[in-house]
């Protein structure tokens, strides 16, 4: 088991080719982080629930069909699911409105959280949308902080901004910096970071809660790393974008898993070198998914990424 991804499944009906036409994606941070280190060669260990309906047995034959492995397999028939609705307006701008089925007290839980999961585990990951609601928000801190205590390196994804917290941004900022002594790499996006301040203030985060490495991804313009008191970027490459759904998670997914095949197995392992080398790997993945539709369908294999890589040379 090679990583333990856990937060709420998002369904987001996004648009099609028309303003209100809607499609599924597969998704939720943590469903397609998992896919993509899935499909980067490594095992990956998935703690969820999702709702017993449609989508929710679409996602777990799609988890299976990339071997990857439910950490809580008896409970996720029975979970809340959380409707992202999405339309988008004739001028492009996208309006999101929230909805969840009855049943909060079927969402996934704090003593769902099993220390063997943890242990067996090299990566513990979860995403801002595993915070935005309780008892989901003290379970991924008690997946985070046992990961923290077991030495386990320990990955964060700040996502969905406000979205999930009817547009309270303070309550939002609050729960991400909740758990960021546990957290060894976090992730946040072009628009996303304003939450912890602002780029200004990332140091300052990273010292006083001792991360390891932050990682700005930065749109087609590449990705920014924060790492040992410096900076550097990485550029970004030129795509025919078809649909950027899932390609901040293919990104990631596809950077840790490039980590675990470069032998990091804790924080004290990372080296400049596996960084340029890893965020390279991701931004080709992020790329490569853009170019197609469909977030769990689009995240890319080690293989294809391998052979766009060649095909730069």
């Amino acid at each position: 088991m090679d990583l333990y991804s856990i937060g709420e499944m998002v369904i987001d009906f996004i648009p099609g080719s028309e303003p209100a036409s809607y499609i599924r994606k597969a998704g939720g941070a943590p469903a397609n982080v998992a896919i993509a280190v899935t499909r980067n060669g490594l095992s990956a260990a998935m703690c969820c629930k999702v709702g017993d309906d449609d989508f929710g047995r679409f996602l777990m034959d799609t988890l299976a069909e990339c071997g990857v492995k439910a950490a809580c397999p008896e409970l996720c028939r029975e979970a809340i699911t959380t409707m992202a609705f999405v339309t988008l307006a004739d001028n492009g701008e996208r309006r999101f409105t929230f909805a969840r089925k009855p049943g909060a007290d079927m969402m996934l839980k704090e003593e769902d959280v099993r220390e063997a999961d943890i242990e067996d585990a090299a990566i513990v990951h979860a995403g801002s949308c595993s915070l935005s609601a309780q008892p989901v928000a003290a379970a991924t801190a008690r997946a985070l902080r046992l990961g923290h205590e077991k030495g386990k390196l320990v990955s964060f994804d700040v996502n969905y901004r406000n979205l999930m917290w009817n547009d309270d941004v303070d309550a939002c900022t609050r729960a991400v910096t909740d758990i960021l002594p546990w957290v060894d790499l976090l992730k946040i996006s072009e628009e996303e970071v304003g939450m912890v301040g602002g780029e200004a203030a990332i140091p300052a985060l990273m010292a006083e809660h001792d991360i390891a490495l932050v990682v700005q991804t930065l749109g087609a313009n590449g990705a920014r790393a924060y790492f040992r008191g410096g900076t550097f970027d990485v550029p970004g490459r030129r795509v025919k974008a078809v649909d950027a759904t899932g390609a901040g998670d293919a990104f990631w997914g596809a950077f840790l898993a490039k980590l675990r095949l470069s032998g990091v197995e804790r924080a004290s392992d990372l080296t400049e070198d596996i960084l340029r080398d890893a965020l390279e790997y991701g931004n080709v993945s992020g790329c490569i998914c853009v170019q197609s539709k469909g977030a769990i369908a689009s995240i890319p294999t080690r293989a294809q990424i391998e052979a766009y890589l060649e095909s730069e040379k």
